[in-house]
């Protein structure tokens, strides 16, 4: 009885490291919550031999952390998308749990593998979590949020983004925490504290690398705004109003790329007004620029698409969204079901082609993403090094005033620095904001407020080394470690 006691302690305290970590994400960004939290799962780990005890422990840190972390998942199924609050909140567990399953299974396949403590907590925990996080960002279509290697955004393993991505900033992330259970445990100290040190130093050196240089002179952009609540956003009655409110933020700026965030206006394309069109256009060609309008488009026969179009002096282009949210904007195979019990408007979207290419827009070339594809890299990649902006349209009104808008904004700034390409995100109800090609915000608008927020920022090419590469090197890293362990400990 007293171990089983000590034991649901020890889930106790996993579960709230889990919880605590998610601090170290925006919008609190307190990294030493992350590492340390981390550390501690590695020190509960490190007492733990039995495979599934260890396992059990990863589950409850994963439940603590997802529970915190996407909490917001519930907001979108009660709130706005009909839900009735039990199911959703059932729903909502079911998701983190799943979720919960790549940690669990971090701590049981770390147990398995027979390397020296220290060994464990400097290579096979680090190796083994980027994986999982690879792995979970791509399964079942993929779930990449809170991928620890996000949070390194302002911090000295920033650097780790350009040279290895999500997967690279993650082990370093994780390498950190085991270098501060060392310390702690007195294991190894004085070799951990030199790699800490290494760590540390060597991405704060990278970060001081311009990978990428400017295109062109500096363009006058401008973010619309427009703060359309979103049980109002598709009802026909606040229709003229949401067109009122775009064309005017449109006509009261001089920039010459204007960018109107996901689905700004809620029709059809070839259903709304032509002289709507027109009147956007016109502003865009009054500037000598071009305006990027994230719209629905559909074909004869019933398919439509969550689309981006640009008008103004520039030949009209279109990207289509290819990375679809499930249950938002598709029905996996077996769920029609619960897709049907949601009140989500135009939940059906059909996937756009993979290999489009950026769009030419006053003078750049733009790598278009529709909110949740930002999270995916190695999608972001795609279009690149031919882009030399990178544009982010986005409806995360979905989630009310939630953590997701902070840990969207979060996952822009890494793609800006895992590409050096700066990053422009335009929503609807915030956070509207402009990134440099450093991962620093440069300019953002509050949220749940209308306006049009106004910058210059200069398109940029050249390739970093992860856009050369993308995220095979780190991956094989990672499963190095993982494979080399072993052989640590019978050196």
């Amino acid at each position: 009885m007293r171990a089983t006691g000590r034991f649901a302690r020890r889930l106790a305290a996993a579960a709230a490291a889990g919880a605590l970590a998610v601090a170290g994400f925006a919008p609190a960004e307190f990294f030493v919550a992350l590492v340390a939290s981390l550390a501690l799962l590695v020190h509960l780990w490190s007492r733990e031999q039995a495979s599934a005890r260890a396992a059990a422990l990863g589950f409850a840190f994963g439940l603590g952390f997802f529970g915190a972390g996407v909490s917001w998942v519930y907001v979108s199924l009660a709130r706005f998308g009909g839900l009735a609050p039990p199911l959703a909140a059932a729903a909502t567990a079911v998701f983190c749990a799943l979720l919960a399953l790549f940690p669990a299974a971090v701590g049981a396949l770390q147990a398995k593998v027979p390397a020296a403590p220290l060994a464990r907590a400097l290579a096979v925990v680090p190796g083994l979590w980027a994986l999982a996080e690879a792995l979970r960002g791509w399964l079942f279509t993929g779930f990449p949020w809170l991928s620890v290697g996000h949070a390194v955004p302002g911090t000295p393993l920033a650097g780790y983004a350009p040279l290895g991505g999500t997967v690279a900033a993650s082990l370093a992330v994780v390498c950190l925490a085991g270098c501060t259970w060392a310390v702690a445990a007195r294991k190894g100290r004085l070799g951990a504290l030199a790699l800490a040190a290494a760590l540390l130093g060597a991405g704060a050196l990278a970060s001081r690398i311009a990978w990428t240089e400017p295109a062109a002179a500096p363009l006058r952009v401008a973010l619309l705004q427009g703060n359309v609540a979103q049980d109002l956003k598709f009802d026909p009655e606040r229709w003229p109003r949401t067109v009122q409110t775009y064309a005017r933020l449109a006509e009261g700026t001089r920039a010459r790329l204007i960018v109107l965030p996901e689905t700004a206006l809620p029709r059809f394309l070839d259903t709304i007004e032509p002289a709507v069109i027109e009147r956007l256009a016109a502003a865009a060609r009054r500037n000598g620029g071009d305006l990027v309008l994230g719209v629905p488009v559909r074909a004869p026969g019933g398919r439509y698409w969550n689309s981006v179009v640009t008008l103004g002096v520039s030949p009209s282009a279109r990207y289509d969204k290819v990375h679809l949210v499930p249950f938002g904007e598709f029905a996996p195979p077996g769920f029609a079901w619960f897709a049907r019990a949601l009140a989500i408007p135009l939940s059906d979207f059909s996937r756009g082609a993979a290999d489009q290419r950026p769009l030419a827009a006053a003078g750049e070339r733009l790598a278009v993403s529709i909110c949740y594809e930002n999270a995916f890299g190695a999608e972001v990649r795609a279009q690149l090094p031919e882009a030399t902006l990178l544009v982010n349209v986005s409806n995360v009104a979905w989630f009310g005033d939630s953590l997701a808008p902070a840990q969207h904004l979060q996952i822009g700034r890494f793609r800006a620095l895992e590409t050096g390409r700066p990053l422009l995100a335009a929503t609807n109800t915030g956070i509207t904001a402009v990134v440099g090609a450093d991962g620093a915000v440069l300019a953002r608008l509050p949220q749940f407020r209308e306006g049009a927020l106004e910058a210059e920022i200069a398109g940029r090419r050249g390739q970093t080394p992860y856009v050369r590469t993308g995220d095979a090197p780190a991956l094989a890293a990672a499963l190095a470690l993982v494979v080399l362990a072993p052989w640590l400990r019978r050196r």
